[in-house]
């Protein structure tokens, strides 16, 4: 049996390396992105890692350091990311076709084809031509379980003699047995907080410890999970490339507002955009919805104002991805938590029993096969304009023009690559 490989390409900062790619004045200096609303930070360069800034850190408590330090700082530009993500991974589909998008900014690519070649070499050819296509630096590991690449990837990112690139797939036991000694249980890909704590009460403090356990003990206590954790530890690979997207069971798509809200119509604008992006979202998967669930509440975190949440969910007499169906039976259910007198902080939708888009009619006709047709061709058209011209070329007027109750976005920088008003001139 050949044995498996795997690339982890992994994106260094990705969210401050975006912004650092189309803005050259802004490079080899601290960098950090900021949350929703601009409260936290979310992503950092090297630089303000090194000044001690942490991730999740809120933005009121380090202003005297961006001050001092000159810190560039950034609001999410999710467009942008999105955007730069998607033409990282088309890069890495030109070196396979078996490729995994893990996260928006990294994925596993198999190289078996490339056994008995060179692979540090290949791990910096993808490394050089992803920096050459998209201005973003990556961090490239080659190991035989998916495991072992995220333990790699790790490794290279805090050691600069490996300049990005770390092939183990040639390590014996007694370097690979080095290697996993420096790395906590709690950093083991897999392994949780709470399976973290109870391994280290039987002494299992790092990820060695881990690759040695007796494999039937382990699955006793950490299920099937963790003993394929502890086979790919030991190099034998157990879990597999997920090409194919697995569908989600529950789409939700909530923010909070950028100032307290107290008008049904704004909340109403809101609700109707979120529930909009929640059934793109759908209908990309090829799904319908069954149910529509609103939450609303106000801002949990200021004592000085009367609290309210609530949520409320409708069953749909038939499953739909039709938008301005959701919408309506989303703003029935906004309609009957609403109340008067709160300052509302943010609203939200959870689409929820989804199933394949399969056209099923009802033995009354309200949902007919003509209707049906009509409406994915309708939906067809609006999300294909979207997507060649850019979210919200078209969309309906109940999510309203101005949307004053938007993100607080402060220092949001140019959708470079997704608005043709913004493009970058030089």
């Amino acid at each position: 049996m050949r044995r498996k490989l795997f690339a982890l390409v992994d994106c260094n900062n990705f969210y401050a390396s975006c912004e650092r790619a189309f803005n050259a004045g802004i490079q080899n200096k601290p960098v950090v992105v900021l949350s929703n609303n601009d409260g936290c930070i979310v992503a950092r360069s090297a630089e303000s890692k090194k000044l001690g800034l942490k991730m999740g850190q809120p933005l009121f408590t380090c202003e005297k350091i961006i001050r001092e330090h000159h810190v560039q700082v950034f609001s999410s530009n999710y467009s942008l990311y999105a955007d730069i993500s998607a033409r990282i991974m088309k890069v890495l589909g030109q070196f396979t076709p078996t490729l995994e998008v893990y996260s928006i900014d990294e994925a596993w690519l198999d190289v078996i084809g490339y056994e008995g070649e060179n692979l540090t070499e290949l791990g910096k050819t993808i490394k050089e031509r992803v920096f050459q296509y998209t201005g973003i630096p990556v961090t490239v590991a080659i190991a035989p379980t998916k495991c072992l690449t995220k333990i790699a990837a790790e490794r290279a990112k805090k050691d600069p003699s490996y300049h990005g690139v770390l092939d183990i797939t040639h390590y014996d036991q007694e370097a690979l047995n080095s290697l996993l000694s420096q790395v906590a249980i709690e950093d083991v890909w897999g392994i949780g907080s709470k399976y973290a704590l109870f391994l280290r009460n039987y002494g299992i403090r790092n990820a060695k410890a881990l690759k040695e356990a007796d494999q039937r003990w382990i699955r006793r206590f950490l299920t099937v999970v963790g003993e394929r954790i502890v086979l790919e530890l030991r190099g034998t690979s157990c879990i597999p490339l997920e090409t194919n997207r697995v569908p989600k069971k529950m789409i939700i798509r909530a923010k909070s507002f950028g100032r307290e809200v107290t008008e049904l119509a704004e909340v109403a604008e809101a609700l109707s955009t979120y529930i909009a992006r929640a059934a793109e979202a759908l209908r990309e998967q090829e799904s319908v919805a069954g149910t529509v669930s609103v939450f609303l509440h106000t801002n949990v975190f200021n004592p000085n104002i009367p609290r309210y949440t609530n949520a409320f969910t409708i069953f749909l007499p038939f499953p739909t991805a039709f938008t301005p169906t959701l919408i309506t039976y989303g703003l029935q259910a906004l309609n009957a938590i609403y109340r008067t007198g709160y300052r509302y902080k943010k609203v939200g939708v959870q689409l929820g029993k989804i199933t394949p888009n399969v056209a099923q009619p009802d033995l009354f006709g309200d949902n007919t096969l003509d209707e049906r047709v009509r409406e994915d061709r309708l939906m067809f058209l609006v999300d294909a304009l979207n997507h060649i011209y850019g979210r919200d070329t078209l969309f309906f007027a109940v999510q309203g023009v101005q949307r004053t109750w938007g993100m607080r976005r402060l220092h949001l920088s140019q959708r470079f690559t997704t608005s043709w008003d913004e493009l970058l001139t030089i």
